[in-house]
Formats: C-alpha cells, structure tokens, sequence
C-alpha cells in the first residue's frame, strides 16, 4: 500500500535457479548451468589474488574510485572524469533512469533485449516505446521515428541481449547523428569483449564526438567478477558529472575495485576466454546447422534459438541437468566450455531427435 502504484505492474527481478536447487529438485548429482552469460572460465589468477590479499574490512571504500577510474581511463583512453562506476552496470542503468526521468517522458527501446531498462523506465513513472527487432537486430530507423519530443533516451544494447545480435559500426554512427541532441543514446557493451565482427563498433571515441552519448560496460561477463558486482558508464565529463549526484555513497566495495584493477590488467586472460568462446560456440552452431535450426549469429557468449516452445524444452533440459534461459521469444543458451556444451547437445539431440556424438575436437 506504501509503494508507487506503477510498481504494482511490475515483477521483482527472479534470477535464474542455482545448480544446486536444480540438483534437489531433481535429485541430479550433476548438473551444468547455461542460463546467466557468466564466464565459464572464471577470472583472472590476478584478480584471485587481489581479492585474496584484501583485508581493510572495517575502512570504507574510496568512494571517488580514484585508482580504479585512473587505470580504467588509462586503458580506454579517456579523462578520469568521464567515468561512472556502479555496482555493476545494472546500477547505473538505474541511476541514469533516476537522474533523468520524469512523469511524462518516454524511452525508446527494442522489443527483445534488456529488461531492465524498462523497468526502472516504469518506476520513474515514464512510459515505453517499443520498437520491434528485425530478424533479432535493433531497428534503428525505426527507433528513430519513435522519437517524439518527450523521449529522454534511447536504448541501444549492442551485443542485443538476449539475441546476441550488433549493430555495425556505420550503422551506429549514422544513427547518432540522426538522433537529436537533447535526447541521450545509452549504448550497453556488457559484451563487448566477445565480439569479432570486423566492423563491430569502436565506441569510445564517439563519446568525444557525441555528447548526448553514454556507453556501458562491466567487469561481470568477460572479466569473470559477477560476484563483486562492478560496472561503469563512459560518456562526457559534464555528463558524468550530472550524474554523480544521483549516485549512492560507496557505491563499489573496495574488494571489488581491487578485483577489477587486476583484472583489467590482465588482457591476455580475457582475449583467451573469448576464443574459447568462440571455439565452444562452434560446436553449437555446427549441431544447429547440422539439424536445420535456426539461430541468431551471436557475437556474445551465449546463442538465442527463436522458437516458440522454449519453456518446454528449458524444462526438459533442466529435468537432466542443464539449465538454460527460456524467453517468451526463443531460447538463450550461454556458452558454457566445450564439455558442457557437447552435454548441452546430448540434451538437444534427445529432444530434437537423434544425439549428435563426439563432437569435442
């Protein structure tokens, strides 16, 4: 009865189930997790180490992030002040959504990509304007019409979550110069590192050259550090500075920031745990196209099968160990390593007819 009534449309986040409930509830011993877009690989030993050597448990963190802004800036190439950090992505998702806005204003998003931006759309009291994907990609020209003078932002998540699909670097940059300078462009990388497409944007310079443009990114998938809960925006200075205001004092514990300092300077572990990726989604992809199912090209580390029976065959999957993402649109399947996923299509191959053997190389 306290709460805002627009809250009363909405559900509370529901994370995925933990293997461990899934082992109970099935009475498994073994069971392999498909469903979160984690790192398969864990993070780096130097991240470990880092978190392993902190102990100043009782001092607060440094709220300002200096040492962690200052290497992050460094590694980008931008200014310390054009950095935002939050405890993961998702928070800055919500303190941009706060700092921005109103009753009356409207976003402008996919139909099929991150709830969250929505959500904290909603709480702010601003409506949605939901523009279909086509064939599993942003329609930007679409979006663009949807624009009107009451929209506040655009969301754009490239890597699209949960299809996989980009927007090529063109196709991004004609976009921003079509989209009005008082509207702000939210482009959400939180996959980033997974992506080999040749003409896969380069975003950060486009902050410079953009000023209604704010990029996400996160230490959570490829850096391995989803527990320490750390992201960060990238956008101009006087940006960023409008929103500080709106974000919570220590906001990032100082375990985290450590973690992530480590992690980031250890670029060899990430660009490993990439091709591994890709090699592992491979094995997924050769399965597909070998019974004719049709799939997203991912430049993620997971893969979305457009289908319209998703929950059933996630239950089934889950009922001999392996969880995966159902959609309403299609099922999301994490790229786990290349054993788990040769698992992965043993329990395809059971639903969809005859399993495909010895398919680790």
């Amino acid at each position: 009865m306290f709460v805002k009534p627009q809250l009363k449309t909405l559900n509370a986040y529901v994370p995925g189930k933990t293997t461990a409930a899934i082992k109970k509830e099935h009475g498994l011993g073994h069971v392999i997790k498909l469903a979160s877009n984690e790192n398969p690989y864990g993070a780096s030993p130097l991240a470990i180490k880092a978190y392993q050597n902190f102990t100043d448990f009782s001092i607060y963190p440094d709220g300002s992030v200096l040492a962690l802004r200052e290497k992050t800036a460094k590694f980008l190439g931008v200014e310390p002040n054009q950095l935002l950090f939050g405890a993961g992505a998702d928070e800055v998702i919500q303190m941009v959504s706060r700092a921005i806005l109103s009753k009356g204003d409207n976003i402008v998003l996919a139909d099929d990509t991150f709830i969250q931006y929505r959500h904290h759309a909603v709480i702010e009291g601003a409506e949605s304007k939901i523009v279909p994907l086509i064939g599993g990609t942003h329609d930007l020209e679409g979006m663009l019409k949807a624009i009107d003078p009451f929209t506040r932002m655009v969301w754009v998540c490239n890597p699209n979550n949960p299809t996989g699909t980009y927007v090529n670097s063109h196709a991004l940059e004609a976009f921003l110069h079509q989209v009005p300078d008082n509207v702000l462009v939210i482009l959400d990388e939180a996959y980033l590192e997974y992506a080999v497409a040749e003409d896969f944007p380069k975003s950060i310079p486009l902050v410079n050259k953009f000023k209604n443009l704010l990029i996400l990114r996160t230490f959570s998938k490829a850096y391995g550090l989803a527990a320490f809960r750390i992201g960060y925006g990238v956008g101009a200075g006087e940006l960023i500075a409008g929103f500080e205001t709106a974000r919570l004092p220590f906001n990032t514990t100082a375990p985290s920031q450590e973690a992530a300092m480590a992690a980031l300077a250890d670029q060899g572990f990430v660009a490993q745990c990439a091709a591994k990726n890709r090699e592992a989604m491979a094995l997924l992809e050769g399965f597909l196209n070998k019974k004719g199912i049709a799939y997203y090209p991912s430049q993620a580390n997971f893969l979305f099968i457009p289908l319209n029976n998703s929950r059933e065959i996630a239950a089934f999957l889950e009922s001999i160990g392996i969880i995966v993402r159902p959609f309403p649109t299609g099922l999301r399947i994490s790229i786990g390593t290349k054993e788990e996923i040769s698992e992965l299509i043993g329990g395809l191959g059971q639903w969809f007819g005859k399993a495909v053997e010895g398919v680790i190389k």
